[in-house]
């Protein structure tokens, strides 16, 4: 066979597995942490690869949502289990 032929072969199959490791390696590195992450209801920064906590403004100024949907809306988009009920 053609030794030109021969190289070439070798060449494409080099740079398919080279191709193969590089997606490999993206799925195990970025892609994967993303997914986890979005699937406990918390934020991934793409840019410094963080799995971060969400914040309702309410935890940090210390006030309530008064429309109770609205406040167990935003809870459950958040992954945190309704608000107790107030004891009375």
């Amino acid at each position: 066979m053609n030794p030109n032929i021969e190289r070439l072969k070798l060449i494409f199959i080099g740079v398919f597995g080279v191709l193969v490791v590089a997606v490999a390696v993206w799925q195990i590195v970025w892609i994967f942490p993303e997914k986890r992450c979005e699937k406990v209801h918390k934020w991934w920064d793409n840019g410094e690869r963080v799995c971060a906590t969400p914040v309702l403004v309410s935890d940090i100024t210390g006030r309530t949502l008064q429309d109770k949907e609205a406040e167990a809306a935003a809870r459950a988009a958040i992954g945190r289990p309704p608000a107790p009920a107030p004891k009375n």
